[in-house]
């Protein structure tokens, strides 16, 4: 099937992009002297000493990316892969279609693509300052839609996927479809959990920790699905 070899082909590139470009990132802020005295030369508040913010929160996604040179890096990457995440969600879509034999925008698409929709928001105005606090609530708002948008498709996803699986056998591996059925349980979980902590003032350590790992674990969910796809 067409749409399966697509769907392996961008689940690739939509783990491998951001997660790449958040780290370079982060390497950059780290080692600001490699661009010294050049044109790239790095922001004083993009700047950071070592650390490993995925255990010790020590800087935020945002403050490793939004300064010059890194938004550079993280502003198109953001942007090409919602890009991707609309071929990805489309692609699903159709695939889905053929198997029930209908012609539908299922859930999933619908909050696929808004989630892409939001994360290119979000990346174009991440380091544009205004000191306006409407501006900042909307950023966070922006951020919060992809993020539940992102896990709303993945789940719907994951339900038609499971309702299909016995007429995928020889297309699946069921095994990465129980590891997308635990990693989205977790995610919702952990948001869930995480909620009254992130509304209230300070823990800012432990928020940064948490977001670099929530991340990983959203975009996780694309690595699976290159190995849930067999061959074709």
């Amino acid at each position: 099937m067409p749409d399966i070899t697509q769907i392996r082909k961008l689940s690739v590139w939509i783990f491998c992009i951001p997660l790449l470009a958040i780290n370079l990132c982060l390497f950059i802020s780290q080692n600001p002297s490699f661009l010294e005295n050049t044109i790239f030369e790095v922001d004083m508040i993009g700047r950071s000493a070592f650390s490993i913010p995925y255990f010790d929160g020590s800087l935020s996604i945002s403050r490793a990316s939004r300064t010059f040179p890194q938004y550079l890096i993280f502003k198109p990457s953001m942007i090409f892969t919602a890009i991707l995440l609309y071929y990805y969600w489309n692609r699903n879509n159709s695939l889905v279609n053929k198997l029930y034999s209908t012609d539908l925008n299922y859930k999933f698409k619908i909050f696929g693509i808004l989630s892409a929709v939001f994360l290119a928001i979000h990346s174009v105005f991440l380091g544009i300052k205004f000191d306006i606090q409407i501006y900042k609530l909307f950023r966070r708002v922006v951020l919060l839609l992809f993020i539940i948008f992102e896990l709303i498709a993945q789940g719907y996803l994951v339900y038609h996927l499971y309702k299909l699986k016995d007429k995928l056998n020889e297309f699946i591996n069921k095994k990465i479809l129980i590891l997308k059925m635990v990693l989205v349980s977790i995610l919702v979980i952990v948001a869930f959990l995480s909620l009254p902590t992130l509304v209230t003032k300070g823990n800012t350590h432990f928020k940064h920790m948490l977001e670099w790992n929530y991340f990983v674990g959203v975009i996780l969910f694309y690595l699976l699905s290159r190995f849930f796809w067999r061959t074709t």
